[in-house]
């Protein structure tokens, strides 16, 4: 499916970081990136594995803290605010992991239900139902809700995991290899829901992934991470317009086999 236009707003970043560095013992991941992401657009980190793709991603959800630089996340500086409002701006970003992250032993609607008796404790039983009902429709798989995460396929997982978290409307979505161990076919369907959430739920995000044909399809931008910084950034064309060693074998690799 064609990606639609979606209007971004350049004078609004809603993730800004300065200077970010992050380090484990002598191995230093991420060497002083910069990086903005704007309202409205969907935003592809691209690298090889074990680049620091994942690590970025944390430390923006406030899992790891960063050994210098700044992040700001929708306004507030994660360093410095306290652990109740961190708490309260993850509220505000969903995180779509990389194994779906579902709780085995629960249905889906269970599943879904969950983050919100946690975070919402006002709503009736009937709201959150609606609530329930609505995103699984959003992910096109309404005639699961009374299924266990083990009769579901891998896409279907990844689905209900993406359907968890839009349930509490966030306005930034991380999503984590949303593509990995899936099939072509179910590459290009998350794919395609990616962008359809960018468009229904008004949302920002970032995609990490070393996947091309995901961040050609969802990405407004895209990011390249290469020894530690972003070394090149732009459309996806913008981006592979070059003769960098670093870059045309991870083209080849996807597109020419």
């Amino acid at each position: 499916m064609k990606k639609e236009a979606i209007k971004v707003d350049h004078t609004n970043p809603v993730i800004s970081i300065r200077g970010l560095k992050k380090a484990f013992q002598d191995y230093a991941v991420l060497r002083g990136i910069d990086l903005d992401l704007y309202q409205g657009e969907n935003l592809v980190v691209l690298g090889r594995s074990g680049t620091g793709k994942s690590v970025l991603i944390k430390i923006i959800s406030g899992l790891l803290k960063p050994d210098e630089g700044e992040v700001e996340v929708l306004g507030r500086n994660i360093a410095t605010i306290s652990d109740d409002e961190l708490q309260a701006l993850r509220i505000r970003i969903g995180f779509s992991f990389q194994n779906s992250a579902l709780y085995d032993s629960m249905t889906v609607r269970k599943n879904l239900e969950f983050p919100l008796v946690r975070n919402r404790r006002n709503l009736t039983k009937g709201e959150i139902n609606k609530n329930v009902e609505t995103v699984l429709d959003a992910v096109g798989l309404s005639q699961t809700i009374n299924q266990m995460p083990s009769e579901l396929s891998g896409g279907q997982r990844k689905r209900i995991g993406i359907a968890r978290t839009l349930i509490l409307n966030p306005e930034i979505m991380l999503y984590d290899e949303p593509t990995a161990g899936l099939d072509p076919i179910t590459c290009i369907e998350i794919n395609d829901l990616i962008n359809e959430v960018q468009q229904r739920y008004n949302t920002s995000s970032i995609i990490i992934t070393h996947d091309l044909t995901c961040a050609k399809q969802t990405g407004d931008r895209i990011a390249m991470l290469l020894d530690g910084q972003f070394q090149r950034t732009g459309t996806f064309d913008e981006v592979f317009a070059t003769d960098d060693e670093r870059v045309k074998p991870f083209y080849d690799y996807n597109f020419i086999k």
